[in-house]
């Protein structure tokens, strides 16, 4: 494996951790329909995070533009994240926002 992507494939694989914790934490939400983006985007973030992981543990040719694609659903999901005050989105929120400007570092996109 590429030592370059190091970081940034573990820092994709703890994203996508978090945002599944998101996901399951907001689906315990009263207002669950309020919480609906946040899953969405959870979701997609996670989809997408693992998408890249496995492309750079594999030095796919394509790993540097499936990190520019994570990069903005990473930003997208950690905007909204931002949005709600429950600590898990908060969290959620740091990790994604973390995720995307290293994935836009690894894409050569920053």
């Amino acid at each position: 494996m590429n030592e370059e992507f190091d970081e940034c494939l573990q820092l994709c694989r703890d994203c996508a951790t978090q945002c599944h914790q998101c996901v399951a934490a907001c689906l315990q939400e009263d207002d669950v329909k309020m919480m609906a983006r946040c899953i969405a985007l959870d979701i997609d973030c996670a989809e997408a995070c693992t998408f890249a992981a496995a492309a750079m543990a594999r030095s796919s040719e394509h790993a540097q533009f499936i990190c520019a694609l994570c990069a903005e659903i990473c930003q997208a999901c950690g905007e909204e994240c931002q949005q709600h005050k429950m600590d898990h989105c908060q969290d959620c929120a740091a990790i994604c926002l973390a995720c995307a400007d290293e994935c836009r570092s690894m894409a050569g996109t920053a």
